[in-house]
This record gives C-alpha cells, structure tokens and sequence, in this order.
C-alpha cells in the first residue's frame, strides 16, 4: 500500500480552508461591513491629548443624552478629505461631531482643519493610536453613532459619503434620536 505524505494533502486542505474562508465573507448580510465588537456596549474610555486651545471632550460628554458621531481622522489620510465636507454638511445640519485626530503631526491636523474647515464640536489627539485601539479602528477613517448614554450603536469604517449617510449612517441615527425623544 502506497503512504501518502503530508504535503500531498497540505494543497487541498489549504484550499479547502480558502473557499470556506471565501464562502462565509459571501454569504454575509452585508459585504462591505467590517465587524464590530463594540456595537452595542458602551464606548470605551476617552484618553486623548489636547487638540490645540480647542475645546475637547470626555466620558462624560458621550454620555451627555444627546446622540452623536465620534469620528476618527488624520490629515495624511486622503479619504478623509473626501469625507470632510460632508461631515461639515452633518454639523451645520446640527449633528455633533466629536473628532480624534489619529497619528498626525499637530501642524499638519491643524493646517488641514484650516483649509478645509473644522465641523467638529469638540476634537482631540490619539497621536499613538492607543484610544483608537481600544474603540476597534482598523485605519482612518472610521465614524462611530453613539447614543446619549455612551453606547456604541454603528461603527462606520470608511469615509462618510452621502450614500453612506443616507443607507447606513443615518437610519441608526434617526432611530436613537427617536428613541432618545420617548
């Protein structure tokens, strides 16, 4: 009888595990989502460096009672200018925007802000990532809902485009606002 050596199998099984890999990314409800884990519990603590004399935020401002977005950002990041006038639309539209500025030099994050504008409520540094870390962010930039009580309701990895706001962004907020309202 003829033995079979391991690196005959190795191949098919590495195959096999690909495809099943391939399958299970497939047959998601949605493809584009990357999972969280923080959905639905609360947000992790706030530790951040101050952004310059602007004002920043803690804690207890995600706990405030008002709906909002936390949205982590860098000025070497080129999807992040694509995202930023929208999220300029979303503040005047009088959404709170909280903002991390994600491993960025301070002058370049405030040159950015100067030229494109600032539609932060409040903002402040992560210049190590650690906070970001400890949120779940993949790389920037990446938006989270987060109801009155601090808790993470949707992490949005990507920049926030118009149709992103419109088909995921803002039904979660709509729904938190009307719940906030009861």
């Amino acid at each position: 009888m003829a033995k079979i050596s391991p690196l005959m199998i190795a191949p098919p099984l590495i195959f096999g595990a690909f495809v099943l890999l391939a399958a299970v990314g497939m047959f998601r409800d949605d493809k584009d989502a990357l999972p969280s884990a923080r959905a639905g519990q609360p947000a992790p603590p706030v530790v951040m460096e101050p952004f310059g004399d602007k004002p920043g935020f803690d804690d207890a401002t995600l706990r405030d009672g008002e709906v909002k977005l936390v949205n982590y950002w860098a000025s070497w990041c080129a999807p992040c200018r694509v995202e930023h006038p929208n999220l300029d639309a979303l503040a005047r539209q009088g959404i709170p925007v909280y903002g991390v500025n994600y491993k960025d030099q301070p002058q370049n994050a405030a040159g950015f802000l100067d030229e494109l504008g600032d539609p932060y409520t409040a903002l402040g540094r992560d210049p190590q990532g650690r906070m970001a870390l400890d949120w779940g962010v993949y790389g920037v930039p990446e938006t989270y809902v987060v109801d009155g009580d601090g808790t993470i309701l949707l992490r949005f990895a990507g920049p926030v485009t118009q149709r992103a706001y419109k088909e995921r962004i803002e039904p979660v907020l709509s729904e938190a606002r009307a719940r906030a309202d009861n």
